[in-house]
């Protein structure tokens, strides 16, 4: 049995000719990169790695390397034909071979790479991301902001240190049209991982003074195509999508529009030509101000021709009109003195009536006063006739018992105390 017994050199050996001999040939695979670093001596180390597509979870793994001599041409042809930096995140399709080594186990050598297939990738990434703008409805939002006029007062985001902003501010400042503009920088780092979050938060501290910018624009210049893929995420798109002042873009590539182009209100090439753009809107609200000015200019004296003419109208027609109104104001007179005339007639007649009917009115309340006197007398009559004085006198009396008078017999009991009351005295009884 230990003359069966191998070493662990040998077993890995005897792997590499078995692999070596089934897969000799070159190989096309379809991976995302993962963990890509490049050494001193310029070779490039990396993992290519499959995720399942529902669960994103790895399902395959493999060490890959890309030795010196290959990596120094194919990384600038990539990063060139896909504007794409050749880093962890991104999907490749490469040309591979299979080998293993006896230390270093089971890896794969990349000899080729097809941009066309990233290239794919990148594109499909970005449509979903207008789709998913395009579903929340904030896509062209953006584009449907107008841009105030005058537009002098922009807001810059870019690098302090980049040339591009340099090449803005020399040529939106040394216009020809001797324009005013008032520019202040917002700095944010412009390639590289940060771009997404320095660009937002560059937004965040020009929303919180909006009200004193007319317009956002983001230049970049002088970068490599590789460092577009920060302006290609769905957080900067949203954000510029939705912010309430109209954003230019000038990132300096002429071949793709990133995301952050598609949904900003203009994109231009260069940082020079976004100040191009902005001049040349300047220069169309000077034309439009020149135009109304030279129609103000000539239309005055036409407007002072036709009111002049006006006012002689009126002069010559103030005398008809006077007189017309002296006229009517006479006949209005009139009509008033004879209301009044009549009014004071009728006022007369109305107190002469009042006058000849108060002789009538006298003879009716004397003749009243003398019936309610003699009722009066009848009712006096009456109420002295009812009472207890007048009775007592006619020889009635009143039997009170405890101060009260006795109206029924049945209330008195043998032994009780009544008094009578005369109508010259009063005395007691014992009820028996």
């Amino acid at each position: 049995m230990e003359n069966d017994v191998m070493t662990l050199y040998e077993l890995n050996t005897l792997v590499r000719c078995g692999i070596r001999a089934s897969m000799p040939d070159e190989y096309w695979i379809q991976a995302e990169l993962s963990d890509v670093r490049s050494n001193y001596s310029g070779h490039c180390y990396l993992e290519f790695v499959q995720k399942d597509p529902k669960s994103n979870a790895l399902i395959a793994k493999a060490r890959g390397v890309i030795w010196s001599n290959v990596f120094a041409r194919m990384r600038p042809y990539f990063e060139n034909e896909t504007g794409q930096a050749f880093v962890s995140g991104i999907k490749v399709m490469v040309k591979v071979t299979v080998d293993f080594h006896e230390l270093y186990g089971f890896s794969l050598t990349v000899v080729d790479i097809d941009p066309a297939y990233t290239i794919g990738d990148l594109a499909r990434r970005r449509k979903e991301i207008l789709r998913k703008l395009d579903d929340e409805g904030i896509l062209t939002m953006n584009k449907k902001l107008e841009i105030p006029e005058p537009l002098q007062r922009i807001a810059v985001i870019s690098s302090a240190t980049a040339a591009g902003y340099g090449d803005f501010c020399n040529q939106l400042y040394g216009n020809k049209f001797g324009f005013i503009f008032y520019t202040k920088l917002f700095p944010a780092v412009m390639q590289g991982e940060k771009v997404e979050e320095s660009i937002i938060s560059a937004l965040e501290r020009i929303y919180a003074d909006c009200d004193n910018w007319d317009a956002v624009v983001i230049i970049r210049g002088g970068g490599a195509t590789s460092d577009l893929s920060g302006f290609d995420t769905y957080n900067l798109a949203a954000h510029c999508a939705q912010f309430p002042l109209p954003i230019i873009t000038g990132i300096g590539h002429e071949r793709d529009d990133t995301v952050l182009d598609m949904v900003s209100h203009t994109r231009v090439k260069t940082p020079t030509a976004a100040a191009e753009y902005i001049i040349g809107e300047m220069l169309e609200t000077a034309g439009r101000l020149e135009n109304l000015a030279s129609l103000i200019c000539k239309s005055i004296p036409e407007l002072i021709n036709a009111e002049e003419e006006r006012l002689n109208r009126l002069v010559a027609g103030i005398p008809f009109v006077v007189q017309s109104r002296i006229q009517s104001e006479n006949m209005r007179c009139e009509r008033m003195y004879s209301r009044l005339v009549m009014s004071w007639q009728n006022r007369f007649i109305r107190e002469q009536h009042k006058i000849d009917v108060f002789p009538r009115l006298a003879m009716l309340a004397s003749s009243r006063m003398e019936k309610e006197k003699h009722r009066l007398e009848l009712v006096d009559r009456i109420l002295k006739s009812a009472s207890p004085e007048n009775l007592l006198k006619r020889g009635y009396s009143i039997t009170l018992l405890n101060g009260k008078a006795v109206k029924d017999v049945s209330l008195l009991q043998t032994g009780d105390e009544v008094e009578t009351v005369l109508a010259t005295g009063k005395f007691k009884s014992i009820v028996k």
